[in-house]
């Protein structure tokens, strides 16, 4: 029976939305009061470097001389699909160790977890056997625990550049964020691009970052993810796009934005004092430098044992497919607003819409974000007219973790769906294992996100590569993708893909009243669903307030 409450506690919650409202609003003015105060620094040195000249003068050039069959025309490069948790990680640590003259890793994310911690302690060996070690990272999530990466640039014989920095303290991204508001449209332009060479000879590209999640070592949820490693002349491609964004104005010398000492204390404050607040002081650079890669990882996570990671991949065994390829990249001046028109009809994701474009048969679509706006959704419709089978896969509502992505996407289904595609999502929950392989993934935990990045089509041309479809990865990021003609590698790929098709995910078809249906697998151990599949009524109500509200480029 409804029994009415007193007005009191009727107007209560109400009277604490309006204060936090009100809280929100002058914390907003705070942070951009305060943004006058911050900048970012001026007539800043950046040093020029190029890529290793002579990669087949060090063994990993050597060893890919030796790698090339006779069969190989002379512009072919080799591919291996890094399908796995387990080989993104072993293949990283090979070239790292492997690694005699250069090594240049291009992120959009490195966090400092226990994996990574693992990882940069390699890199730190590089560099003091004599590698010269290049590090180029967008900045935007270097905050917290993860600022703690930038202690790197303080190593002797590494140099480590943010790419369009946020000014301002680096405790916490939602106040430097906020701190940025009047500079919003330069915040929301982002280097996305991930590359890691070796000797500028061997080279990994793809839609993983580096960190727990991308390894299959994080407790909760684990992202499938696909990368694939690449050897012979695309290389120097990938190289010759790392010194572009490398030796841009955009790029800031970590040494021109932190100190160590800053870095020191930060590290103090993740931990609430536990592991720094009563440290000696440091006494150089380097110390400073040491102690940050050191800690770089969980904060008060002492007790925790390191992770169980794979050993370093054999390169010289490793199977590799050899086949004619291009690299396709966003100029870094696509960060730059004023610059940004020129390059809106010339982007990584049109290069994607021109691939789609050639399709005779059959096109296959990994994106964890889709948003395709009005342009896509036309050459989508003139495939389905041409006879051409397309089929999607991204994430759920539940395994998205960015809900608000899913925002923009949610509104094209039906529409979709009416066109013929076949539209599939990824289910939330799994329990894989870290030595078995999924379809791009090897990932442990209880949760699985999808973030593959790929595009095969007529089972003849695959793109792996940092690029979502949606409006945010053509307008907003910089991006990279390779494309690669090969029957065999788009086969491999598209097998492990049609197996996640026929028995782990969900399929989406329109009842006869217009409604959505998510149709489980014949003989899956999971129903159908009418409604968002696992998704908490939190996110539906995100789904449900926002959808009208927010600009497909936003999301």
């Amino acid at each position: 029976m409804f029994t009415p409450k007193p007005a009191g506690l009727a107007r209560a919650p109400a009277a604490r939305w309006r204060r936090a409202v009100l809280a929100l609003w002058l914390g907003a003015m705070l942070a951009l009061g305060l943004a006058g105060c911050g900048s970012l620094p001026k007539d800043v040195e950046r040093p020029v470097s190029q890529a290793l000249a002579e990669p087949t003068a060090t063994p990993l050039g050597r060893l890919a001389a030796q790698r090339r069959p006779p069969s190989a025309r002379e512009r072919d490069s080799g591919f291996a699909l890094i399908d796995s948790a387990n080989m993104a990680y072993s293949s990283r640590l090979a070239l790292t160790r492997q690694a005699s003259r250069t090594l240049d890793i291009q992120y959009y994310a490195i966090h400092a977890d226990a994996s990574t911690a693992e990882l940069l302690r390699e890199v730190r060996a590089a560099a003091a056997r004599g590698v010269r070690v290049r590090i180029l990272l967008d900045d935007f999530h270097s905050t917290g625990q993860d600022a703690l990466v930038m202690g790197m640039a303080f190593l002797p014989g590494v140099e480590m550049r943010m790419f369009n920095p946020l000014p301002g303290g680096r405790g916490a991204g939602m106040l430097r964020a906020l701190g940025s508001l009047h500079d919003f449209q330069r915040m929301q332009h982002r280097m996305h691009n991930k590359l890691y060479i070796a000797d500028n000879a061997w080279g990994i590209t793809g839609g993983r970052n580096l960190g727990d999640a991308y390894f299959g070592t994080a407790d909760g949820s684990n992202f499938i993810d696909m990368d694939v490693l690449a050897v012979g002349p695309v290389v120097q491609a990938m190289s010759a796009s790392f010194d572009r964004y490398w030796n841009n104005p955009l790029a800031y010398p970590v040494q021109s934005l932190v100190t160590p000492a800053e870095l020191r204390a930060l590290r103090a404050s993740v931990d609430g004092g536990a592991n720094g607040a009563g440290a000696e002081p440091v006494q150089t650079n380097a110390a400073a430098a040491r102690m940050a890669v050191d800690e770089a990882a969980p904060a008060n996570g002492a007790d925790k044992p390191p992770p169980a990671l794979p050993a370093a991949l054999e390169l010289a065994q490793l199977p590799l497919i050899w086949a004619s390829a291009a690299l396709l990249v966003d100029e870094p001046s696509k960060l730059v607003p004023e610059l940004n028109d020129a390059h809106t009809e010339d982007t990584v994701v049109d290069g994607m819409l021109s691939l789609l474009q050639q399709a005779r048969a059959d096109a296959l679509i990994v994106s964890p974000y889709f948003v395709p706006g009005p342009r896509m959704m036309q050459v989508f419709a003139e495939l389905r007219r041409r006879g051409v089978r397309l089929r999607v896969l991204t994430n759920s509502l539940a395994s998205n973790d960015a809900p608000l992505a899913h925002v923009g996407y949610a509104r094209y289904r039906k529409q979709l769906v009416h066109l013929g595609v076949e539209l599939y999502e990824m289910r939330a929950q799994h329990s894989v294992h870290l030595d078995r392989t999924v379809f791009g993934s090897g990932a442990g935990g209880s949760k699985a996100s999808l973030h593959s990045k790929m595009l095969i089509i007529d089972g003849r041309v695959i793109s792996i590569g940092s690029m979502n479809l949606d409006l945010r990865s053509k307008l907003q990021n910089t991006e990279v993708a390779l494309v690669i003609r090969s029957r065999t590698l788009s086969r491999q790929a598209a097998a492990e893909l049609e197996d996640a098709l026929d028995d782990s995910v969900w399929r989406l078809e329109l009842t006869p009243e217009g409604r959505l249906l998510w149709r489980a697998p014949p003989g899956a151990e999971f129903d159908d669903a009418q409604d968002e599949p696992d998704a908490s009524l939190g996110l539906r109500l995100i789904l449900n307030i926002l959808g009208p509200l927010a600009p497909d480029e936003m999301l």
